[in-house]
């Protein structure tokens, strides 16, 4: 029985006794003092649509926060940091829920975090300042065999399947998408019909496991992947290598999240967990990858196809630039997940030990596109913990040409980080299948935060971009963010990382850092 239910039942159960008590004992009506102002806090509860927690918790819920109130400030590192240092702590995910519930996000008493501690990072202003565009400038993805280029937000809702999350809150990110014009990835678990009522544009992830385009072996099904690849919402298509969160290992939906209909959708049989391949059956090499690619372009009429991956081995990456330069077959974007990204699920180890950090993933991979001469004919894509317009600067400065987003996106929704997305009992709704759960994520509120969430971090971007006395996202270079190495030492990307020159790896001699590496590579083998 759910929370709510044993509210209901609870809140009979003692005005009832109550009332027999009193006919016994006059006395006994004091109590009436104390339940019925908290049966009436629980109608409340049970009514209002801004608190998912108190929709499924009533009257108890409020211990939390409760607890939020009375708690001193905390200025410090809390919850945890990323593989490269980057905090995402408490204050900023206190940002995350201000912007998206519309309040004031402004914060007194000056910088909050200590500028001495090693990690530290900020962006060089100008004198020169400007005013914030109004219209948020907007990426165009697609090459010249792409016949139905997206033009792209800066931010958009990284990958989070159908299964992973329950319907409300897919459907809430769709509306969010809609109204703020970004776009929506519908994660490895196929297109569900959650992803289309909301009207938000999709990037259709196809993932090892081909749910969706799936034939009865588990392979991929042509005829099935033009059904849904052609679907007017779908504008590009996102072909997953690997995630950040458990790179080389492949989804994972535990049984206990896996309904009759999310088994319809992704095409498997009920009542074990939904594991996906470590890797492609499809094709098993750099050039088959590329041929993939231009056929899922060719079957959906053109529109943008891309790959995910997280860096490992930096010469199988290197093989898949030898074979564009090899074939000129390019794909139309590029999307670098960081190993410090999120997941429901995954095992400890590749959680905390596998994948590369994005910093360096999506550095490595923008300048190997660029010492191939190939990083102006395609597009780079970048997640992994971004949920401020600092993160989008800083990704933007140091390669990307645009950004997703899944664990700011899911705090829009209210997420409280339970850490209960595989037990399938997030007491917000959002990570859940429980029905009763589900029930207390009201969708038109959380569309709202989530459309308020990303419109307000473009806008804090493009203050900062005006601070920096640009015009344009372009003109953010590695030099204009600089990062605390120590007490004595500070460093701007530019003099952190090897960033090779356009065609470099075309010259010769080769820059010395990458010789081996490029001279290793084989379009015909990873």
């Amino acid at each position: 029985m759910s929370p709510r239910a044993w509210f209901w039942l609870a809140s009979i159960v003692a005005i009832g006794t109550i009332a027999g008590l009193a006919l016994l004992w006059p006395p006994i009506l004091i109590a009436y003092l104390v339940i019925i102002p908290l049966f009436l806090v629980g109608i409340y509860d049970f009514f209002q649509t801004k608190h998912a927690i108190l929709r499924n918790f009533p009257v108890i819920g409020h211990g939390r926060y409760l607890l939020e109130a009375i708690r001193p400030e905390i200025n410090q590192y809390f919850i945890e940091s990323n593989t490269d240092g980057m905090p995402f702590d408490r204050e900023q995910r206190s940002v995350v829920y201000q912007r998206a519930k519309g309040v004031n996000d402004t914060t007194p008493f000056g910088t909050q975090l200590d500028v001495y501690l090693p990690g530290f990072e900020w962006l060089e202003h100008s004198l020169q300042a400007r005013q914030p565009a109004k219209t948020p400038p907007r990426l165009t993805i697609g090459g010249p065999r792409c016949a139905a280029p997206y033009t792209a937000s800066l931010l958009n809702v990284s990958a989070m399947s159908y299964g992973s999350l329950s319907h409300a809150a897919v459907e809430a990110l769709n509306r969010g998408a809609a109204r703020g014009s970004f776009a929506h990835n519908t994660g490895e678990g196929g297109i569900s019909p959650y992803h289309l009522r909301g009207g938000g544009d999709l990037i259709w992830q196809i993932g090892t496991g081909y749910f969706g385009c799936r034939n009865a072996g588990g392979g991929f099904d042509a005829k099935a992947f033009v059904e849904r690849a052609t679907l007017e919402p779908v504008k590009m298509i996102e072909i997953k290598l690997s995630q950040g969160a458990k790179p080389g290992h492949g989804g994972i939906l535990p049984a206990v999240k896996l309904t009759r209909e999310i088994a319809e959708i992704r095409g498997v049989p009920m009542g074990h967990d939904v594991l996906s391949p470590p890797c492609h059956s499809a094709f098993d090499t750099p050039i088959g990858l590329l041929r993939f690619v231009a056929e899922l372009r060719e079957l959906s009429g053109g529109k943008p196809v891309g790959f995910k991956l997280c860096i490992g081995r930096r010469d199988e990456f290197l093989s898949i630039v030898r074979a564009m330069l090899d074939s000129d077959l390019l794909p139309d974007f590029i999307t670098v997940d960081g190993a410090e990204g999120g997941t429901g699920a995954a095992p400890l180890e590749f959680a905390n030990h596998i994948g590369m950090p994005l910093t360096e993933g999506l550095v490595f991979v923008h300048s190997a596109l660029q010492g191939a001469g190939l990083r102006e004919r395609l597009a780079l894509l970048c997640s992994g913990k971004i949920a401020s317009g600092f993160d989008i600067a800083r990704a933007l400065a140091i390669g990307a040409d645009a950004c997703y987003s899944a664990r700011a996106m899911m705090f829009a929704l209210g997420c409280i980080q339970a850490r209960r997305c595989n037990h399938n009992d997030c007491p917000t709704g959002i990570a859940t299948q429980k029905p009763s759960l589900v029930a207390g994520l009201e969708i038109e509120d959380k569309a709202d935060r989530v459309f308020r969430f990303h419109h307000n971090t473009i806008h804090a971007f493009l203050e900062l971009l005006g601070a920096a006395g640009f015009e344009h996202p372009r003109q953010l270079q590695p030099q204009h963010i600089n990062r605390r190495i120590d007490f004595h030492t500070t460093r701007h990307y530019g003099e952190l990382f090897d960033y090779l020159q356009p065609g470099a790896l075309l010259a010769d001699p080769l820059p010395p850092h990458w010789a081996q590496l490029w001279t290793s590579t084989h379009a015909e083998h990873f």
